[in-house]
């Protein structure tokens, strides 16, 4: 029994992670991981979920649901930063915690990341589906309803349209991470015209009226959830939570970085700033061009809200444009996905064929298993429930992150790298990044809280059956 606790407790040492990362190609800059943040976090959520979360839970106050997330994203991402300076492993909050706490801790932060991952590509072109199948309608043309949803909802079987840019994103991930670096870096730009255009536009349409009251009357929902008052905000808060995913995805990535000490805090802290003003200005214009009860059950809210007020033509232009700019948030999920997969193979902790890597440093075949995955649980779960398990395994890996900053700062400088950037107000930041992120995780659905149980008790079956006993590094011990 004692082996086996001393196994589980054993910290990786981060010079082998150094080694086995540095066949990834660093390639990417500044520049290409704040596209690639900015893409990622200003996702399908800032076309979806305003509206929303507006209708079920805040209602004129979804600004406010917002800004607490920022925030609380803020913290966390201070501790990303310092975290992904001094260490640019592949795999993030998985090889992070492996370092800091040991093996066991690790596989835990990493399994939450890797339902976080499983789910958001399954989640991100589930809403790019909704957008397109809207302005595909607004021509006349109209999918048959069995292939234009998920299983068991609106009469569907089979999402064929997110299928569909699964593969397409695949495609572009399998060629290179520079070429699809560019391509980010394109359809980024379109994306921020587009919100741009749309906050413009809608500020003409905005009815004062629309504001009041600007918080609601608490009460229950027929579901058992919060409306109204500081828990309908908190509420909004816990289902928005995945609009600020995206720097995760950058941690992910940060093997593949130039100059990562560097590299990782300005574009990870820079990312999250850019798209929290986007998402707030979002907010209080949609709000304010309709009632909050028009946007119940609305997954399209943006291109409904432009076409009712009579801008038919820029709705179109901006659906249009906005629903090719999905993929970028798609590139991102799938991207550090595959790298979340790659990290677990090459430590041994799932199949090692998974941490196999191209010669042009891609890896290969953790990318087709993301791919899969992303395309069968986007057929098979509904598109609010989708966003309640992503929040879950992110909320999750932040709060493993928040408590591994103590431990970091004691061996920076030792075995680990000083990093460039230092998180500001330690130790306050990294608590006030864990209790907040604790709070935004109670707040979820109890059906979300009780299926992330069973994930976890799936992992622990995974990590005791089979990654405990392939682990690389207790290979090496034996020999």
């Amino acid at each position: 029994m004692g082996n086996l606790i001393n196994r589980m407790m054993r910290k990786t040492n981060p010079a082998v992670y150094s080694k086995k990362d540095s066949h990834m190609k660093r390639t990417l800059r500044i520049r290409d991981f704040l596209a690639l943040g900015i893409g990622t976090i200003v996702s399908t959520a800032i076309f979806t979920l305003p509206g929303i979360v507006a209708a079920k839970h805040a209602g004129p106050a979804v600004s406010i649901s917002f800004i607490i997330a920022a925030v609380i994203a803020g913290f966390s991402a201070l501790d990303y930063a310092e975290m992904a300076s001094a260490m640019p492993f592949a795999g993030s909050a998985f090889s992070w915690i492996s370092v800091l706490f040991g093996e066991v801790w690790g596989w835990i932060a990493g399994w939450a990341l890797l339902a976080e991952y499983f789910i958001a590509g399954a989640f991100i072109s589930s809403g790019l589906s909704t957008n397109l199948q809207g302005l595909l309608s607004s021509i006349g043309f109209n999918l048959p309803k069995f292939m234009a949803s998920s299983f068991g909802t609106k009469g569907g079987i089979f999402n064929l349209i997110a299928a569909l840019a699964v593969l397409i994103v695949f495609s572009v991930l399998h060629h290179s991470t520079k070429g699809t670096a560019k391509i980010e870096n394109v359809l980024v730009i379109a994306k921020i015209i587009v919100i741009a255009l749309f906050i413009i536009v809608g500020i003409t349409a905005v009815h004062a009226q629309n504001y009041v009251p600007f918080v609601p009357a608490h009460h229950v929902n027929p579901d058992g959830s919060n409306f109204g008052g500081i828990s309908g905000i908190l509420a909004g808060v816990s289902m928005i939570f995945i609009s600020y995913l995206g720097f995760d995805t950058l941690a992910a990535n940060s093997a593949e970085a130039k100059d990562p000490k560097r590299t990782m805090p300005t574009a990870i802290i820079g990312s999250l700033v850019i798209a929290s003003a986007m998402f707030i200005m979002v907010s209080l214009v949609l709000v304010g061009m309709f009632p909050y009860q028009k946007y119940a059950g609305n997954a399209q809210p943006v291109g409904w809200a432009l076409r009712a007020s009579h801008h038919v033509l820029t709705a179109n232009v901006i659906e249009g444009v906005a629903t090719i700019c999905m993929f970028s948030a798609l590139i991102g999920a799938m991207m550090a996905g595959s790298r979340l997969i790659y990290s677990f193979g090459r430590d041994g902790m799932l199949p090692k064929w998974l941490g196999h890597i191209t010669k042009r440093g891609l890896p290969e075949n953790a990318l087709l298993l993301v791919t899969i995955s992303s395309i069968v649980v986007g057929s098979v779960l509904p598109f609010t429930f989708i966003t309640q398990l992503v929040s879950a395994g992110t909320l999750i890996a932040f709060m493993f992150v928040a408590l591994a900053m103590f431990t970091l700062r004691h061996r920076e400088g030792k075995d680990i790298n000083e990093p460039d950037f230092k998180v500001p107000f330690y130790p306050v930041t990294p608590i006030l990044a864990f209790i907040g992120t604790l709070i935004v995780f109670w707040n979820l659905d109890s059906a979300a809280k009780i299926y992330t149980v069973g994930w976890f008790v799936l992992g622990m079956i995974v990590y005791f059956c089979y990654g405990i006993r392939h682990e690389e590094h207790a290979k090496q011990a034996k020999k």
